[in-house]
């Protein structure tokens, strides 16, 4: 077995002996046609320069257009100008296959070229929400294209105090209850976006369906491949997760002073039944 082994080895061994000997620089150079005794710079620029002439046509040169268009999309760090040079090489690789030919290549970047025209649409729609909530524009409707419809009946309980949160929901129909507080949620109200934010993800109050509903769903993961695709997003999460924050703060100081209200009208009656 090892004489066998060795004997391969050996094998293999001269088989790269013989192409290093033939792949010399001299026959590299004749095959270019240039004298090997007689190497300088200027004819090797010049013969490159000539063959560069002789072989770029037009569907060549499209085709090294679009590689280059292709290759840079790897270079960009936002979502935008990738899918506008994903557009630019689709249409040179198709320019290439129409006129060199290649119609295999033409009819894939022919299907390419609206997967990227539609990711960008959807890219540029999610710029202006984002910017419309900016300018202080709180609608939703803009992020359901990326959300998941899901179905409840009555009693169902879409998450419990204490369990981790990995997503988000928008109440399209029904009624939904939050337990602790005792609060109803109208459709259009978004639920369980502060534990995107939160370090420990977990939820802080539960919410069960009081009346057959449905609700779309959006997951963290999702949310933060947004976030990272379109900056601006973070400015419209960051709103509406202040507005959250606000309508609780407001709660809490209405039953705060509901409470205190309580213990001033008890002191009061404790007074009148001590004159009394």
């Amino acid at each position: 077995m090892m004489a066998q082994h060795f004997d391969l080895a050996e094998f293999l061994q001269n088989v790269l002996d013989r192409v290093s000997q033939n792949l010399t620089v001299s026959k590299l150079l004749i095959l270019l046609h240039l004298d090997p005794n007689n190497v300088t710079y200027d004819a090797i620029s010049q013969r490159i320069g000539e063959l560069i002439l002789l072989n770029i046509n037009i569907p060549n040169a499209c085709a090294l257009i679009a590689a280059i268009f292709y290759a840079a999309t790897f270079l960009m760090p936002r979502m935008i100008p990738l899918r506008v040079f994903g557009i630019l090489s689709a249409l040179f690789f198709m320019a290439y296959g129409l006129l060199g030919g290649a119609v295999t290549t033409f009819l894939m970047y022919l299907l390419l070229l609206p997967i990227n025209a539609l990711r960008l649409y959807q890219m540029l729609g999610l710029v202006k929400k984002a910017r419309t909530a900016a300018e202080g524009d709180m609608s939703i409707e803009w992020l359901k294209s990326y959300m998941n419809l899901q179905k409840y009946k009555k009693g169902d309980v879409l998450f419990r105090k204490g369990q981790r949160a990995d997503r988000m929901l928008l109440t399209v129909s029904g009624k939904f209850l939050v337990s602790e507080l005792g609060i109803e949620l109208p459709p259009g109200r978004v639920v369980g976006e502060l534990g995107f934010l939160t370090t420990n993800n977990k939820r802080t109050q539960t919410v069960e369906c009081v009346e057959d509903g449905a609700v779309m769903t959006i997951s963290y993961d999702r949310l933060l491949e947004i976030y990272f695709q379109q900056p601006d997003f973070g400015y419209y999460l960051l709103r509406l997760t202040a507005s959250r924050l606000m309508e609780n703060n407001a709660r809490l100081e209405a039953a705060i002073e509901g409470y205190k209200a309580k213990l001033s009208s008890g002191g009061q009656a404790l007074a009148t039944v001590g004159k009394a």
